[in-house]
C-alpha cells in the first residue's frame, strides 16, 4: 500500500547566478509534482520566488497561475481558507502569510 499526500508543495530555490536557466530548475519540480498527481494527490502547488508565482495544479486539469493579489484557495482540501499571494517581498509577505 503506497501512501500519497493531498497535498504537494515545491518551492524552487532563489536563482544565485546568471548561468541557471529557469527551464532547468523548474521542469524537475513540475515532474514531481505531476507524478504526485498521477500517484494520487488531489493538488500541486510549485512557488518561484524569483518571479512571484505561485501555479496550482490538480489532476486532470491545466495548472492555473497565480500573481499578486491573487488568492490561493483548496476548497477540495480545505473549504474556506484562502491565502493571498502577496506582491514583492519582505514585511508584506510576512503579514499575508501570517493572517
Amino acid at each position: 500500500m503506497e501512501l500519497v499526500p493531498d497535498l504537494t508543495v515545491e518551492v524552487k530555490s532563489k536563482s544565485e547566478s546568471p548561468s541557471d536557466t529557469l527551464r532547468e530548475r523548474i521542469k524537475p519540480l513540475q515532474e514531481k509534482i505531476q507524478l504526485f498527481l498521477e500517484l494520487g494527490s488531489t493538488v500541486g502547488i510549485l512557488i518561484d520566488p524569483d518571479k512571484l508565482l505561485v501555479t496550482v495544479y490538480r489532476r486532470n486539469l491545466e495548472p492555473v497561475v497565480l500573481r499578486s493579489n491573487d488568492k490561493l484557495t483548496l476548497p477540495e482540501l480545505l473549504p474556506g481558507w484562502e491565502l493571498a499571494i502577496a506582491s514583492g517581498t519582505g514585511e508584506a509577505n510576512r503579514r499575508t502569510l501570517a493572517t
